[in-house]
């Protein structure tokens, strides 16, 4: 049974076109992951399939009375709402009915006795439901989901405006899994997730008995859980059955033989034209070369896509720092209470290290603390001598309506426009999105606006908050070439092992030293 049905969808902002012509169908139970590269309109899809962004041109159908839950990378929750408060909100329909079935209970003192029988009925009904809906288990639901991806760790009393990304990513999600929805669309989900919850995530969906979307460039953990991909490029979307996997094999075949059929063709076109260009002139021959220009005529030209441009990172090298990268001496991290017990670490040039270990545990403070963005709570941090240090931020709060030429310009004034053209085209931006404004790029292509000014500043320490969230799979290995050909020091946090690990050369496990109880 058809879910959704999305008829010749086209769409584009100003004169850059994302989709043209686009269909596409989601059937009860498939489990569809939707892949692309970053600027191909993952998110775009998302938004007008929601509702939330009207199409140029086309038709999207939902099926009648179908619930869809969209968890939105870019969503915002309330400030003075408890995280609590924010998941109970998902069986607000259930409280609804319960106040509805109280305020009968309210009337039943002042009405005939036909008016109380109907009134009986109806609460019944009404209590049928909420006891069918385990109404009455709400709270254990809650920390049940809660405590699988992590949330009762941090406290669900705690104000959603207080938490970090990966914290505020949790509840999204939290509360739509509790919502229960026919059609979950994901976006991005595991951003921001340490490994530990990314695992209880992929149990929970492998499990889903029904249909859901999901946006990913994790793709180990898009393999284990998806039985569709859609691929999204060059304005189009492809259907392939089965995984991340079996879509590559499939997809370098189909584009193998379109490329060898393009050769072959290009080669008939050029024997046609000699032949017509040698033969057109002459009575006896002329027909012939006649003949062989309709079919010129007539001919479907086959045409090659192309080819997107390929990121690459090069960071540019400072001279050598001192052997003392940092140290600390009993530092206590936190805000208001402490996040760790008192710390005593050292790092010395050429170590790649990466911090690792559950969202909310301190990794973030760790490093704004050791770059001396806030203060200790105790203790001290020495920094060590001729340190040319590039910092990586995991989020960017402020809005920003530069474009991609000025952001750039305004960070190396010493660039031509030529230059800054092509610092952000090494970075795999086209000429459509440098123009563009920041504010209307991808998270992938914003990660890679902030990666063009990381890797044309000369550094000889990298420090790194979760610098693949949103980078496509193209952009996450030439960072990882690019980062084990460093030759200076990288402090890393990253959730994901398959890529630190090619990386660093040590892990410390930021939950050893932690005053949060596991």
């Amino acid at each position: 049974m058809s879910i959704l049905n999305v008829e010749r969808l086209s769409h584009g902002f100003g004169d850059r076109a994302i989709f043209n012509d686009v269909s596409f169908r989601l059937l009860k139970g498939e489990h569809i992951g939707l892949i692309g590269a970053n600027g191909e309109g993952k998110s775009t899809f998302m938004n007008i399939i929601t509702g939330k962004l009207q199409p140029d041109d086309g038709k999207v159908e939902w099926s009648k009375k179908m619930r869809v839950g969209y968890l939105d990378q870019h969503a915002v929750l309330s400030k003075g709402m408890t995280m609590r408060d924010i998941l109970k909100s998902a069986f607000q329909y259930l409280f609804d009915m319960e106040q509805e079935m109280n305020d009968m209970y309210g009337r039943m003192g002042d009405v005939t006795p036909e008016e109380l029988e109907k009134l009986l009925e109806d609460v019944g009904t009404l209590q049928d439901t909420l006891t069918n809906q385990d109404f009455y288990l709400i709270d254990a639901k809650i920390d049940e989901t809660a405590r699988g991806l992590g949330l009762t760790d941090i406290g669900l009393d705690k104000d959603v405006n207080d938490l970090s990304g990966g914290q505020r990513t949790k509840v999204l999600l939290a509360k739509l899994l509790l919502e229960k929805p026919d059609i979950l669309l994901l976006d991005e989900p595991t951003n921001y997730l340490d490994e530990q919850h990314i695992e209880w995530l992929k149990r929970y969906l492998q499990e889903y008995e029904n249909a859901f979307i999901l946006i990913s460039h994790d793709i180990p953990f898009l393999n284990s859980v998806i039985n569709l991909i859609y691929h999204m490029e060059n304005q189009e979307l492809n259907r392939y059955v089965g995984d991340y996997d079996h879509f590559q094999e499939v997809y370098e075949m189909k584009k193998q033989q379109l490329e060898s059929a393009y050769k072959r063709q290009q080669q008939e076109i050029a024997d046609l034209k000699d032949f017509v260009q040698r033969n057109k002139a002459s009575v006896a021959t002329r027909n012939m070369a006649m003949s062989r220009q309709k079919k010129l005529d007539k001919m479907d030209v086959i045409e090659l896509a192309k080819e997107k441009p390929k990121p690459q990172f090069n960071f540019l090298e400072a001279r050598a720092s001192s052997k003392l990268i940092f140290e600390t001496k009993d530092l206590v991290i936190g805000y208001d209470s402490p996040l760790s017990r008192p710390l005593n670490l050292r790092m010395e040039r050429g170590q790649k290290i990466a911090l690792v270990g559950a969202n909310g545990i301190g990794k973030t403070t760790l490093l704004r603390s050791i770059l001396g963005e806030i203060g200790a709570l105790e203790g001290s941090v020495q920094l060590g001598d001729i340190l040319s240090i590039g910092y990586f931020q995991q989020e960017m709060k402020e809005s920003n309506n530069n474009t991609c030429i000025d952001e750039i310009w305004n960070e190396f004034s010493s660039f031509n426009q030529f230059e800054v053209r092509a610092a952000l085209a090494k970075c795999g931006l086209t000429t459509k999105h440098i123009e563009s404004k920041i504010s209307v790029l991808s998270g992938g292509e914003k990660a890679k606006v902030r990666l063009c000014k990381l890797i044309n500043r000369e550094t000889n320490l990298l420090v790194l908050d979760e610098p693949t969230n949103h980078l496509d799979v193209d952009a996450k290995d030439e960072l990882a070439r690019a980062l084990k050909a460093y030759k200076g020091s990288i402090l890393m946090i990253s959730h994901e092992p398959e890529f630190y690990q090619q990386i660093v050369t040590e892990t410390w496990n930021c939950e050893s030293w932690t005053t949060k109880v596991f």
